[in-house]
């Protein structure tokens, strides 16, 4: 089993790859492989709605690396934790548009897979990322894994991140929950529920 832990920030080593070690670490430990892919600090073609990637199981159109590579490690992951830093009280925009195309064009790898995001803010703004994240899980019918608190760390270096002992504490109970999930899972082996036919209503009458 593996969970891809992705790093949302444009910096390579910085709080976020400090917060997703931690979270790597109890994985580690509970006997679940995981990795971090770092999307990188160049520009991100966001999705501009053409659909073309409803058109014959085509992906997207804008064929970049990142697309590629996340798409990739996508499908080859049992569960996955974006992590952010918090940018005016949101996720950075190069992080929510690379997810607006993964997650619309290439759903079908991240259904039902147990999603967890942790943010990370000199000193507030968490929560409300928090929450913008955790929306692209729920739409795919993707189980949440919670830790004993909301999965936030604080600081402003990776060494002040460090120094957060509940932070700390919060990301290697989430790693330990996210394993947990994972081997349950993998015990039950059940089928998944069986969908009905999607149904999509506007409010124009």
């Amino acid at each position: 089993m593996k969970v891809l832990l992705v790093n949302g920030s444009p910096h390579k080593d910085g709080c976020i790859f400090t917060s997703l070690s931690e979270v790597a670490g109890a994985l580690k430990n509970n006997g679940v492989d995981s990795e971090i892919f770092w999307i990188g600090n160049r520009a991100v073609q966001g999705c501009i709605a053409c659909w073309k990637c409803r058109e014959n199981g085509t992906r997207c159109v804008f064929k970049d690396q990142l697309y590629t590579d996340f798409v990739g490690k996508m499908k080859e992951c049992d569960g996955i934790v974006i992590g952010a830093p918090v940018y005016y009280a949101g996720p950075p925009g190069s992080l929510c548009a690379i997810l607006d195309r993964v997650f619309f064009s290439a759903s079908e790898y991240l259904e039902y897979k147990p999603a967890a995001c942790v943010v990370n803010c000199r000193r507030g703004g968490a929560s409300a990322t928090f929450d913008r994240l955790n929306k692209y899980f729920t739409i795919l019918q993707m189980p949440l894994v919670s830790s004993q608190y909301w999965n936030s760390t604080h600081g402003f270096t990776p060494d002040e991140v460090r120094r957060d002992l509940e932070g700390m504490q919060t990301m290697r109970t989430l790693g330990s929950n996210m394993a947990h999930l994972l081997h349950s899972l993998k015990k039950a082996d059940l089928p998944l529920p069986e969908q009905e036919p999607r149904v999509s209503t506007n409010f124009i009458s």
